[in-house]
């Protein structure tokens, strides 16, 4: 990334902190702390349609720039996030899963450890990234794994192992990530220790029990009779694919987070441009088959269509960037050919050095 391109994200990032400038960075970190977990924690977080739409302020509408050009900054985006508060952090992270650009580099350089929802389903985040964030994000108190093929055993054992809050887990979705679930339940039933000593004043906190010992939702869609009826058996607390009830569910409140039918990221990017993210819509039309069908009842000419939409669905990302690339191009070539185009340009530069005067 040139220096010019690079202060001029700089300046971007200034944008986020003039609002509070004169605060010094103690109370400005206690508020944007206040701030995240407002936003995320909402038990609602679809306002009512009876409410009138609001302006978007100019700290989204930044963000929506940001991440609309994504892509080009990347390369730099460890340095580029080091001065943003948590809540455009998550944002930014929201915003590259949407548009299908999430995965290990991109989240270990977002990631802070005031985060308490994690949402990496469909991403091409993978073990490694999932470990990195649970050891630096030990708040996590729902996360959404679900149809991440790149996540296994190893990376849900992470999670459990540093994030002892987790109380929410998505998964399932595609076949790799059903088969990581079915291998995970072990892990996620929390079961006493063996250990030696006497009597129960000798033991110590973290000797007495393993797994995950603050889980009570999971979301399991395709989750089989079986394993759905021994997880009931051998422990009840942990209730799996729970449904929204004005009463609640076994006298318990449904926390949204735990409905599959919402983005648990939804939230956080409630207020900006969703037309910044035009790949969502593609991927969004891949129809996979069901994993209970067979191989040999799928048709040959209906296992290329498939792997037809597979492809297209994976180069839309490839090919919306290299338009943007081309449009750029394009206007860059106009400013610096065309006569009508530098005259604009030194009109605005003259107007502006008026307007400071």
């Amino acid at each position: 990334m040139s220096s010019t391109t690079f202060s001029h994200y700089r300046q971007v990032c200034l944008l986020f902190r003039s609002p509070m400038e004169k605060e010094n960075p103690a109370a400005l970190s206690q508020k944007l702390d206040h701030s995240v977990e407002g936003k995320i924690k909402t038990r609602q977080p679809y306002g009512s349609h009876l409410e009138k739409a609001k302006p978007r302020s100019l700290v989204n509408l930044c963000i929506g720039v940001l991440g609309e050009h994504l892509e080009d900054i990347i390369p730099d985006l460890a340095e580029i996030a080091a001065c943003f508060p948590p809540l455009v952090k998550i944002t930014m992270a929201a915003i590259a899963r949407r548009r299908k650009l999430l995965n290990d580099d991109v989240l270990i350089s977002l990631a802070e450890s005031s985060w308490d929802i994690l949402d990496v389903s469909g991403s091409d985040v993978s073990d490694h990234g999932l470990a990195r964030v649970a050891e630096k994000c030990k708040s996590l108190r729902a996360v959404d794994i679900s149809q991440c093929s790149k996540i296994s055993e190893q990376g849900v054992s992470e999670l459990v192992q540093h994030c002892h809050l987790l109380e929410i887990l998505r998964c399932g979705g595609c076949p790799k990530s059903e088969n990581t679930a079915r291998r995970c339940l072990r892990i996620l039933k929390p079961k006493l220790n063996y250990v030696e000593e006497d009597s129960w004043e000798e033991l110590d906190s973290m000797k007495i029990a393993k797994g995950a010992q603050s889980l009570r939702w999971l979301v399991w869609p395709k989750i089989d009779d079986d394993r759905k009826k021994k997880l009931a058996a051998e422990c009840p607390r942990i209730i799996v694919n729970p449904k929204p009830s004005p009463i609640g569910f076994r006298g318990l409140e449904v926390p949204f987070e735990a409905l599959p039918d919402i983005a648990l990221d939804d939230p956080i990017v409630k207020d900006i441009d969703p037309t910044i993210w035009p790949v969502c819509a593609v991927a969004s039309s891949v129809s996979i088959p069901s994993v209970s069908l067979s191989h040999n009842e799928i048709s040959m000419a209906e296992r290329f269509r498939l792997a037809f939409v597979e492809r297209d669905a994976r180069l839309a990302p490839k090919r919306a960037k290299n338009v943007r690339q081309h449009q750029r191009r394009e206007n860059r070539d106009w400013v610096t050919k065309s006569t009508d185009a530098k005259s604009v340009a030194l009109a605005a530069q003259l107007r502006k050095s008026l307007h400071i005067d």
